[in-house]
């Protein structure tokens, strides 16, 4: 008959995960802003639009600062001057500072003039971008959240705001107000806050039955806290990915009015102005053209990319 014999416990080995390895956390906890920072930084093409951004924010900021000419200054002596032509201040050739784009039928440096322009055209549509959003958040905030006769009262009105065309409110305004900047920030901020407000009163609508919004109102949350401090907060993804796809809207509607001429007046200028002005001699100075068209072409499609890649990061259905 077969003996057994004990086996130490030392020639056994385990092998696979234990228990207290089991239960460890391998990811690291991240807040749902962090995770969508994350996903956006993986985004080359939206890191590529936020450079792009990045750099004609502060060329416009310091570029006209900077630069030996000024964007008024006209020297008839020395007009048209084609790209990386050396003059002074007195539009004497051969000699002085560079004229890096060149000079327009006045003799205006367009280097300084392009830069000075994207600063008026990227303060509209910064400008304009933020008065859609407060007005719009909380006009869709209010509507949503009441609901019933207030909100179909307050929907009411919003499309009969915008049935009123935009040219139109703009050629009136310029009757009542003086011409510049600050019209057509007016101008573009009665109507451009619609589609907000239409974009948050649809998700106030659909976060308002949550469980957490029940739990608020039984601890006795007032509207305007439970607007402000749940619901809000909880679109604001939502609402921020729109702000991004409404500025190039509102650099592109000042380019237009600027180009048909219902924009900033001279001596100020914006790329749609000068745009407006080099189309004269776009035969025979395609540069006067075509330098404020790629700067605003450039502008608007980083902002409409860098939208998409938002949109990309803040979406929890790719959340990986």
């Amino acid at each position: 008959m077969a003996e057994y014999t004990s086996i130490p416990k030392e020639k056994f080995k385990h092998i696979g995960a234990n228990a207290s390895e089991r239960e460890a956390i391998t990811r690291p906890s991240l807040t749902f802003f962090q995770d969508a920072m994350r996903r956006l930084r993986k985004n080359k093409v939206a890191f590529v639009c936020i450079i792009i951004l990045l750099i004609m924010v502060i060329m416009s900021v310091f570029a006209p600062m900077l630069s030996p000419f000024d964007y008024r200054e006209q020297h008839y002596t020395h007009t048209n001057a084609g790209m990386w032509t050396v003059c002074n201040e007195s539009g004497v050739p051969g000699e002085g500072h560079i004229h890096i784009f060149g000079t327009d039928t006045l003799g205006r440096d367009l280097f300084t003039r392009v830069w000075m322009g994207g600063r008026v055209s990227l303060t509209i549509a910064l400008v304009s971008a933020i008065v859609d959003l407060v007005l719009g958040a909380v006009y869709g905030g209010i509507s949503g959240y009441f609901g019933g006769t207030c909100d179909i009262i307050m929907m009411r009105i919003l499309e009969i705001i915008n049935g009123i065309p935009y040219l139109i409110l703009v050629i009136l305004l310029m009757m009542v107000l003086r011409p510049g900047m600050m019209t057509i920030i007016v101008a573009y901020s009665l109507v451009g806050w619609i589609p907000m407000a239409r974009l948050v009163r649809g998700q106030i609508v659909a976060l308002k039955e949550q469980e957490f919004i029940t739990a608020a109102k039984a601890l006795g949350a007032t509207p305007a806290r439970i607007i402000a401090k749940h619901l809000i907060p909880n679109t604001l993804s939502v609402m921020i990915v729109r702000v991004t796809l409404a500025i190039p809207a509102a650099i592109f509607s000042e380019a237009y009015l600027s180009y048909v001429g219902l924009g900033v007046q001279l001596p100020m200028c914006s790329w749609g102005s000068l745009a407006q002005l080099g189309i004269e001699n776009f035969r025979i100075y395609p540069y006067q053209l075509m330098i404020p068209a790629i700067c605003i072409s450039l502008t608007m499609l980083a902002f409409n990319l860098f939208g998409d890649g938002l949109r990309d990061a803040f979406d929890p259905k790719l959340r990986r």
